[in-house]
C-alpha cells in the first residue's frame, strides 16, 4: 500500500494547536456508526415483521436478531482489512473509508423492500446491509482510538480516549430519543409500514456532514513519524505472531465490558417491552437514560484511568458490574415500572462508562504505534463479535430455554469473570514496563 505524499512531506510537521479538532473528527464518524447499529436493534421486532415473517413470534425476533448478529461476523474482516489498512495508509484514509461503507449499508436498509414485495430477496438485502455495517464497524473503533490517543499528550490519553465512548453515548441518545419520538407520535400501523425507515434516514442526512469533516483532519504526528522511520510494514503479520499474548489477552479484557453493555443498552428496549410489558417509548427512555449517562460519565472515568492506573479503574468497575447485574434485574422484575426502569438504565450508564471508560487508551497502551490500529480493532471487534454481537441472541434463547427473565445476568457475570482474569495475567506482564498498568 502506498502512502499518500502528503503524509510523507508532512512527517516532520509537529501539530501546534489542541487536539479537540480531530477528536471531533472523529467523534462525529463513531457517533453515527453506533447510531446505525443501535437504529437496528431498537426496531428489531418491527424488522422481524417485516423482512423475516414466521408464524412463531419468538422464531422472528430471534431470525431478526441473529440478523443482527450476522453483521458482527464481518467485524473480525473488517478489522483485519480496515485495521491492517489503519497501519499502512493511516488513521485519516481509514476513518474516510468506514464512514462511506456504513453510509451505503445504511442506505441499503433505509430503502429495502419488504418481505411482502420482493420474498426471499427482502431479508438477503437486510442481510447484506447488516455485513456492510459491520465490517465498517469493525475498522472504526481501531482507527478512531488511535487517532484519538496519537493527538493526544501521554498523560491525557484515557481522557481523550474515552470520547470514542462518550459519542458511542450520544449515539445511544440519538437512537433511543429518535426510537422514544416516533413510537409515541406514530400509530403501530404507521411504524411497521413507514416509520421505522424516518429512523434509518436520520443516518443518512448526518452522514455526509462525518465524512466532510473526516476530509479536512490532519493525520496523527505518531503516524508520520512511523511511515518516516519504517521502510516495511506488516502490522497483522506482526500482531498475530510477535503480539498474539497480548491479542488474546485483550479480547479477553474487553470480554466483560462489551457483553454487559450490549445486554443493557441495546437489548433492555427489547427486553423491556416483551419481559416487562413496559411500553415502547418508556423502553426507548430507559436507553437513552443510558446514553446520557454514558455521554456524561465516560470522560470522567476516562480521566481517572489516567490518574490512577486503567487497570485498578478498571477492575474495581468490573467487580461492582459484576455484583450487582444480578440484583438490578431482581429489581426490574420485581417493580416493572418506567420509573424503575429509569433508574436502573441510570445505574448502567454509569457502570458501562466505568467499565468502558479505561478501555481505549488501555488498549493502546498494549500495541506500539506500528501495529495499534491493527491491534486496537482486532482485540475489540473479536471480542465485540464473541461476546457481545450475540448477546441479544443468547439471551434470548437464555430466557426462552430456562424460562427465567434473569438468565440475562448469569450471562454478564460470566463474561466478567473472564475480564477480570484477563486483566490479572495482562497486568502481571505489563507491570513495571507502563506506567497505566501501575
Amino acid at each position: 500500500m502506498t502512502v499518500p505524499s502528503s503524509v510523507l512531506s508532512s512527517a516532520q510537521a509537529p501539530t501546534q494547536r489542541g487536539p479537540w479538532k480531530e477528536i471531533i473528527a472523529a467523534s462525529v464518524g463513531n457517533a453515527l456508526e453506533f447510531y446505525d447499529l443501535l437504529i437496528y436493534g431498537y426496531f428489531a421486532v418491527v424488522i422481524s415483521k417485516q423482512f423475516f415473517p414466521s408464524d412463531n413470534e419468538t422464531t422472528s425476533l430471534l431470525l431478526a436478531v441473529g440478523s443482527f448478529g450476522i453483521s458482527f461476523l464481518m467485524r473480525p474482516l473488517g478489522a483485519i482489512v480496515l485495521g491492517s489498512y489503519t497501519d499502512r495508509a493511516g488513521r485519516k484514509a481509514s476513518l474516510t473509508m468506514s464512514i462511506m461503507i456504513m453510509l451505503i449499508g445504511t442506505a441499503m436498509i433505509t430503502f429495502a423492500p419488504t418481505y411482502e414485495q420482493i420474498g426471499l430477496a427482502a431479508p438477503l438485502l437486510i442481510i447484506v446491509a447488516r455485513m456492510l455495517q459491520g465490517f465498517s464497524t469493525g475498522g472504526e473503533f481501531g482507527a478512531a482510538t488511535a487517532f484519538m490517543v496519537e493527538h493526544a499528550d501521554a498523560k491525557r490519553r484515557g481522557f481523550f480516549a474515552s470520547w470514542q465512548l462518550s459519542t458511542q453515548g450520544l449515539a445511544t441518545v440519538l437512537a433511543a430519543g429518535v426510537s422514544a419520538i416516533l413510537s409515541y407520535a406514530l400509530s403501530d400501523v404507521q411504524l411497521n409500514d413507514w416509520g421505522w425507515r424516518v429512523a434509518f434516514g436520520f443516518g443518512l442526512l448526518i452522514g455526509p456532514a462525518g465524512f466532510y469533516i473526516r476530509t479536512q483532519i490532519d493525520e496523527t504526528p505518531d503516524f508520520k513519524k512511523t511511515v518516516a522511520s519504517t521502510v516495511v510494514r506488516t502490522p497483522l503479520r506482526d500482531v498475530l505472531i510477535k503480539g498474539h499474548v497480548s491479542l488474546l489477552l485483550a479480547i479477553g479484557v474487553v470480554a466483560g465490558a462489551t457483553a454487559f453493555n450490549y445486554v443493557h443498552k441495546l437489548y433492555m428496549p427489547i427486553y423491556a417491552l416483551k419481559q416487562l410489558n413496559i411500553t415502547a417509548t418508556s423502553s426507548y427512555l430507559g436507553a437513552l437514560m443510558t446514553g446520557i449517562t454514558l455521554m456524561l460519565m465516560a470522560p470522567i472515568f476516562g480521566g481517572l484511568s489516567d490518574r490512577h492506573g486503567r487497570f485498578r479503574v478498571l477492575t474495581i468497575a468490573l467487580l461492582i458490574t459484576g455484583f450487582s447485574s444480578y440484583p438490578m434485574f431482581v429489581l426490574l422484575n420485581t417493580f416493572p415500572s418506567f420509573t424503575t426502569l429509569l433508574i436502573v438504565q441510570a445505574i448502567v450508564g454509569v457502570l458501562i462508562a466505568a467499565c468502558l471508560g479505561p478501555i481505549p487508551a488501555m488498549l493502546a497502551d498494549i500495541f506500539p504505534t506500528s501495529i495499534r490500529g491493527t491491534g486496537l480493532a482486532l482485540s475489540y471487534n473479536f471480542s465485540v463479535t464473541l461476546f457481545g454481537g450475540f448477546a441479544p441472541l443468547i439471551v434470548t434463547w437464555m430466557i426462552d430455554a430456562t424460562g427465567s427473565k434473569l438468565a440475562p445476568s448469569f450471562y454478564v457475570m460470566a463474561t466478567i469473570l473472564i475480564s477480570v482474569l484477563a486483566i490479572v495475567c495482562l497486568g502481571r506482564r505489563m507491570r513495571g514496563t507502563h506506567p497505566a498498568a501501575n
